[in-house]
């Protein structure tokens, strides 16, 4: 494969950053502090942080417009893609962004489109593991509702209703009660509350137990696992309410021991990695895997094919080294050639969202109070869900704001995350109070 990006280490690189949420506000920033970096753009300006850090593109992208982009790249010389969202991965940008007008191969970081059915659908992804040997829960796939409530019927326990695509980290519905299982089949089915994301649902075994996310790089050829992260995905404290896409975060998470991480590795990374070079699948980004430390072993619940949002903000900012280095060394398979460095501080993200989030969030309200927030050492303040209108921001999504701070111990972090929160004001605001709040026990 021919690679056009210079490998020179006095260069400059041009790079292209794909989405607009917390995430990639991140991105953009662990990018642009590189001294490597040449121009920078980013498709999704709109976000007020990003359009501080990146230029704005001057084509459309979209639907039979998207081959613009692609004469975008090529007439600014882009070095490296940057695909943060799932979304334009399982619609295969990678694919096409990757092809140089010139027949070479331009860097992107982020799957192809057949890598990224690992996350886009759930039935396929259990596939992969059954042909791997990966520890993960009992489940059955379903398109008819009726089969799906007689199935769910036999269980002695309800199961997890898992829509089978892309629902914005919201498809996924854990019941208490068969009812409810049954009701979830209802909605997703019949109801079409996911729109073509719930054409299939996916039936699995609840499991118990502790969950983490562990994140690696993977460059086709070498696996590089990232510290463990530890998410808060419902709404409420003590994890009650509804699921969200992630109301905060923290890293290092304290649940696994050197021994469970190398279990993880050896057992979940290692297989699926081998499984998808077996298949020939084109994979340079991340592996994802959410993982549920049961009694009986880790258990995969789920892979993703991105960074996870919230677990990308406390992650990048603990990240010493070049991040510029780090995506393109996975993007043009040198991993083991780069140089990576965290630091030894502890990270916390605490997500306010807005008000009626996830159901239906309100949009529109003034936010006050980001400059304090900001100003206070240790803390960073992404923007997600904002706009900016005449000098102001204002609401504009579910998830507002994500606000990372970084400090010797969790307990430091944790309380400086919470000082810059109280900072930031607007109307129905929401945010949980909880957010690393107890040293999980080492498992």
């Amino acid at each position: 494969m021919t690679i056009s990006a210079s490998n020179d280490a006095t260069s400059k690189h041009n790079v292209l950053l794909v989405g607009g949420g917390a995430r990639e506000h991140a991105l953009a920033q662990a990018i642009s502090e590189s001294p490597k970096l040449g121009t920078f753009f980013a498709t999704h300006t709109q976000n007020p942080g990003i359009a501080k850090l990146a230029q704005p593109i001057d084509v459309p992208y979209e639907n039979e417009n998207f081959y613009r982009l692609g004469q975008f790249c090529d007439k600014n010389n882009i070095d490296l893609v940057v695909i943060g969202p799932e979304d334009p991965l399982a619609e295969g940008w990678a694919d096409k962004l990757a092809k140089r007008a010139d027949g070479s191969t331009r860097l992107v970081f982020g799957p192809s489109q057949r890598g990224a059915q690992l996350e886009a659908d759930k039935s396929y992804a259990k596939q992969i593991m059954r042909a791997a040997s990966i520890p993960t829960a009992e489940g059955k796939v379903f398109k008819d509702a009726d089969h799906a409530d007689d199935y769910m019927k036999t269980r002695e326990e309800p199961y997890v209703v898992k829509a089978t695509g892309l629902a914005k980290g919201k498809g996924v519905i854990v019941p208490s009660t068969t009812e409810e299982a049954l009701d979830a089949i209802d909605q997703i089915l019949r109801k079409k509350i996911f729109g073509d994301a719930g054409a299939e649902v996916l039936l699995e075994e609840k499991l118990k137990g502790t969950e983490v996310s562990v994140l690696a790089l993977y460059d086709g050829k070498n696996i590089l696992v990232l510290p463990p992260c530890q998410d808060h995905k419902r709404l409420l404290n003590n994890d009650q309410g509804p699921n969200t896409g992630g109301m905060g975060a923290f890293c290092p998470s304290g649940t696994l021991t050197d021994e469970l991480n190398h279990q993880i590795e050896s057992e979940v990374l290692v297989p699926v990695a081998d499984a998808l070079r077996r298949d020939e699948i084109e994979f340079r980004g991340v592996i994802y895997a959410g993982i549920m430390l049961t009694p009986g072993g880790p258990k995969v619940l789920e892979f993703n094919v991105r960074f996870g949002d919230p677990e990308c903000q406390p992650l990048l900012a603990r990240l010493e080294s070049d991040a510029l280095d780090l995506l393109m060394a996975t993007a043009a398979g040198t991993l083991d050639r780069t140089d990576v460095r965290f630091s030894d501080d502890h990270a916390v993200t605490v997500i306010l969202a807005a008000e009626n989030y996830p159901a239906n969030p309100r949009k529109g309200d003034l936010i006050t109070g980001l400059d304090r927030a900001e100003a206070i050492p240790g803390v960073r303040v992404h923007h997600a869900g904002t706009k900016q209108t005449k000098g102001d921001i204002y609401t504009n999504g579910g998830r507002v704001l994500s606000i990372t701070a970084t400090a010797p111990t969790r307990e430091q972090a944790r309380e400086l995350a919470y000082q810059a929160a109280d900072e930031i004001s607007f109307e129905g605001m929401q945010l949980r109070t909880d957010i690393a709040l107890q040293e999980p026990a080492k498992l």
